[in-house]
C-alpha cells in the first residue's frame, strides 16, 4: 500500500511539472494565466493520483504493464520542454535554447516537403504570418516530431527485446485493459487485431488530418497562432503526441492479441495431448 501511494506521488508530481513547465520557462507570463495553469495542474495530478493509488482499474491502460505509459508520457513531457526551450529562445536566446533550436531547425528543413507533415503543420498558420513565425513553426514541428518517432522506435525496441507486455505470459486484461469488455460479444482476440488496426490507420492518419482541421478551424476562429507562445506549444505537441500515442496503443493491442492466441494454442495443444495419453 505504501509503496502504491508513493507511486501514485511521484506520478502526480511528474504530471504538475509537466502542465506547469512551459508558464515557468517562458517569459513574461501573465498572472491569470499562470493561475488557470495551475488549476489546471492541480485537477491533473488529483487525477493521476486518485488513478493510480487504486487497486481497482480506472481509465489509464496498462497501468501494469510498464514501460508503455512511461515512455509515452516521456516522449511528452520531452517535448513540452523541448518546445518550451524554443520559445524562450526567441525572447532570452542561451547556449541551450541555441542548440535545441539548431537541431529542430535542421529536423524542420529535413521534414519539410511536399505533403510531408511539417509542410501540412505550417500551412496551418494565417496567410498574414511572418517569416520568423513560419521558421519558429517549423523548428517546433521538426523537434516534436522527432522525439515522437524516436519515442516510437523506443517502444519497438522494448517490445522486441523486453518480451514485452509480460516476459512470463500472463496479462491482466481488467487491470490493463479497463475500457475492454471481453464479455461485449465477439472473439477477444479478433476485437483486439480489429481494435489494433483502427488505432494504427488513424495514428497514421492524425499528422496529415490535425493541420486540415486547425487549418479550417482558423476560417472561423483564426488560425494558428505562434503569438500565444503556450497555446502554439501545446498544439505542437499533441500534434505529434497523439498519432505517435496511438500507434504504440495500436501495436500494444495486437501484441496482447498474439499473445492471446499464443495461450490459446498452448491449451488445445496440452488438452489434446493430454486427451491422446488417456
Amino acid at each position: 500500500m505504501v509503496h502504491r501511494v508513493l507511486g501514485a506521488l511521484l506520478r502526480a508530481a511528474l504530471v504538475v511539472i509537466l502542465i506547469t513547465a512551459p508558464s515557468a520557462l517562458l517569459p513574461n507570463v501573465s498572472a491569470d494565466s499562470a493561475q488557470v495553469v495551475a488549476l489546471v495542474a492541480f485537477f491533473g495530478a488529483a487525477l493521476t493520483f486518485f488513478e493510480y493509488v487504486s487497486a481497482y482499474p480506472g481509465l489509464v491502460e496498462f497501468r501494469n504493464a510498464p514501460p508503455f505509459n512511461r515512455v509515452r508520457f516521456g516522449s511528452l513531457f520531452v517535448t513540452v520542454i523541448l518546445l518550451s526551450l524554443i520559445v524562450r529562445g526567441e525572447a532570452a536566446p542561451t547556449v541551450v535554447t541555441d542548440f535545441v533550436t539548431a537541431i529542430g531547425a535542421l529536423i524542420g528543413y529535413v521534414l519539410d516537403f511536399p505533403y510531408s507533415p511539417v509542410r501540412l503543420m505550417l500551412t496551418a498558420l494565417p496567410d498574414t504570418s511572418s517569416l520568423g513565425e513560419i521558421e519558429l513553426m517549423r523548428e517546433a514541428a521538426g523537434m516534436s516530431y522527432l522525439i515522437s518517432l524516436m519515442a516510437l522506435s523506443i517502444f519497438l525496441i522494448v517490445l522486441r527485446i523486453g518480451h514485452w507486455p509480460s516476459k512470463s505470459g500472463s496479462f491482466n486484461v481488467w487491470i490493463n485493459l479497463p475500457t475492454f469488455d471481453p464479455t461485449a460479444g465477439g472473439d477477444v482476440v479478433e476485437r483486439l487485431k480489429r481494435d489494433a488496426r483502427v488505432n494504427t490507420i488513424i495514428g497514421f492518419s492524425l499528422p496529415f488530418v490535425i493541420p486540415a482541421v486547425l487549418r479550417s478551424a482558423g476560417d472561423l476562429f483564426g488560425g494558428l497562432s505562434v503569438t500565444n507562445d503556450q497555446s502554439m506549444i501545446w498544439a505542437v505537441a499533441a500534434w505529434a503526441f497523439l498519432p505517435s500515442s496511438l500507434f504504440m496503443r495500436g501495436i500494444a493491442m495486437g501484441r496482447v492479441a498474439s499473445m492471446i492466441e499464443e495461450k490459446r494454442r498452448q491449451t488445445y495443444a496440452r488438452a489434446d495431448l493430454d486427451h491422446a495419453h488417456a
